[in-house]
C-alpha cells in the first residue's frame, strides 16, 4: 500500500473508532493535513475500497474499514500506546487490594475491569472454569450491538464461555505475546462485529492464565494490547486469573 493510502486508512480508522459512523472524504480533508485535494482523497478511498480495505454501507455514505482494513492497520500501522501513569497507578492499587483481600478475586476483578473499560468483563481461573462477569449492559449500549440478533449471539457466547476455553487455548499454544483476532478470525465469538486481543501467561504455581479483550472491531487496539500486557505483569504473581474484557 502506498504511504498516502496508509495515512488515509489510518485517519478513517481513527475517526470510525471515535464515531461508529461511516467516514467521508470531506472530513479527512478538513481534519488531516495530507497536502492533497479532496478529490484526490476520494480517489484514494475508492482505490482502498476496490482493494478490500474499505466498504460503503450504502450509496452516498462514507466508508467503513473492513476486516482486511483493520488487519492491515494492526499489522502495519499501529503504534505502541502505553497506559498513562495515572492508569497504571490505579490498576496497581486496585490489584494490590484484591490480592490482600484474597477473596472473591475473580468477581471483583471483573467489576474493576468493567468499570475501567466501560464494557463487559469476565474473569475466572482456567483450570476451575469458575467465571464471573460484570458490565453486560455496558457492552450492549454500543451502537454495534443494538439489534436483538447480536445481543443473543453475544449472550450465548458468554453463557458457554467455559466450554470454549480448551479449544481456544490451543490457538495460543506456546505463544506469550498478545494476539489480535478481527471479526470472523475470532475463534470463540460468533459475532462478526467483534474483535479480540488475547494473551496467555504462566503463574508461579504452575497454572496457566489468560487475558483477553473482546469488543467492537473499532476497538482501540493499541491501548488494549497495552492493557493486556500491563495486567499480565500485575496478575502473574501466583494468582491464576482468566480475564475476558469486551471493550470499546
Amino acid at each position: 500500500m502506498e504511504s498516502r493510502q496508509e495515512k488515509i486508512l489510518a485517519a478513517i480508522i481513527k475517526e470510525y473508532v471515535n464515531s461508529a459512523i461511516p467516514v467521508g472524504s470531506s472530513l479527512i480533508f478538513e481534519k488531516y493535513n495530507l497536502n492533497v485535494s479532496s478529490a484526490t482523497i476520494r480517489s484514494e478511498m475508492l482505490e482502498l475500497e476496490n482493494n478490500g480495505y474499505l466498504y460503503q454501507p450504502y450509496t452516498s455514505a462514507g466508508r467503513i474499514p473492513t476486516d482486511k482494513g483493520f488487519r492491515y492497520f494492526v499489522d502495519e500501522l499501529m503504534r505502541d500506546k502505553k497506559l498513562s501513569k495515572k492508569e497504571q497507578r490505579s490498576l496497581q492499587v486496585e490489584v494490590l487490594k484484591l490480592k490482600a483481600q484474597n477473596r472473591m478475586l475473580a468477581r471483583t476483578t471483573a467489576k474493576l475491569l468493567s468499570e475501567m473499560s466501560d464494557n463487559l468483563a469476565v474473569s475466572g481461573v482456567i483450570g476451575s472454569k469458575d467465571f464471573h462477569q460484570a458490565g453486560l449492559q455496558r457492552l450492549f449500549s454500543k451502537p454495534e450491538f443494538q439489534n436483538s440478533d447480536s445481543i443473543c449471539r453475544i449472550a450465548e457466547v458468554i453463557d458457554y464461555i467455559d466450554e470454549s476455553i480448551d479449544a481456544f487455548s490451543k490457538e495460543l499454544k506456546n505463544k506469550s505475546e498478545a494476539k489480535v483476532y478481527i471479526g470472523k478470525e475470532n475463534p470463540i465469538c460468533s459475532v462478526d462485529e467483534c474483535s479480540m486481543v488475547v494473551s496467555k501467561y504462566h503463574l508461579k504455581n504452575g497454572e496457566e492464565g489468560l487475558l483477553a479483550i473482546i469488543g467492537p472491531k473499532r476497538m482501540k487496539y493499541s491501548r488494549n494490547v497495552s492493557l493486556i500486557d500491563y495486567l499480565k505483569k500485575l496478575l502473574g504473581g501466583g494468582i491464576g486469573i482468566f480475564i475476558i474484557v469486551l471493550i470499546y
